[in-house]
């Protein structure tokens, strides 16, 4: 057992969700700080989200992709590829449905506000693509697991690109969490 995964064990669920919650606000406000400072307006990113079927509709097939590949490498690729420390199942083996889908929305909502809003609007899609795989630290040392991390990044990104419209990767990334959170909830994929 790694050190990570030791210190998981070591934390109550609540003590988990804190930390997630903690560092989904602390995204958030990193959002809004960044837009302030490099947009003029922490209102910059949400004038990107503009809720159309057209957007919603690209956001889906994208997460419908990148589901199907999930599950295919799943079940088709070792077992170790794709250990995250525990981290993942120790989130939401024990959430209920409605929460996965909750923390899955605010997973979503601040992250793409960040990544796409704010760093990709002003430094590009390479940039954002690899601060946001580098934030998933428990993947750096998973050759894996940060390669599709950094691939369904710059998946977004072109997503984004494409379409003009964070709703669009707002709605891939939640679907994406929220499927396999409630995968791994009632134990349908190893994770």
């Amino acid at each position: 057992m790694n050190n990570q995964a030791r210190i998981i064990d070591q934390l109550s669920d609540k003590e988990l969700y804190v930390n997630l919650y903690m560092t989904q606000g602390i995204i958030f406000c990193a959002a809004l700080l960044g837009a302030w400072i490099l947009q003029s307006s922490i209102l910059a990113p949400f004038l990107l989200i503009d809720f159309t079927w057209s957007a919603a509709s690209a956001g889906l097939l994208f997460a419908g992709i990148i589901l199907l590949l999930e599950v295919l490498f799943t079940y088709t690729l070792p077992e170790k590829w794709f250990d995250d420390g525990g981290i993942n199942v120790r989130i939401f083996k024990n959430m209920p449905a409605h929460l996965i889908v909750l923390v899955s929305g605010i997973v979503a909502l601040s992250e793409e506000l960040l990544f796409r809003g704010v760093l990709q609007t002003e430094f590009g899609i390479v940039v954002s693509s690899l601060i946001f795989a580098l934030i998933h630290l428990r993947y750096l040392k998973k050759v894996f697991l940060f390669s599709f991390v950094l691939a369904m990044s710059f998946g977004l990104g072109f997503l984004f690109m494409w379409t003009g419209n964070l709703w669009s990767v707002i709605v891939a990334h939640f679907v994406i969490d929220s499927v396999l959170g409630l995968l791994i909830r009632y134990r349908h994929i190893r994770k």
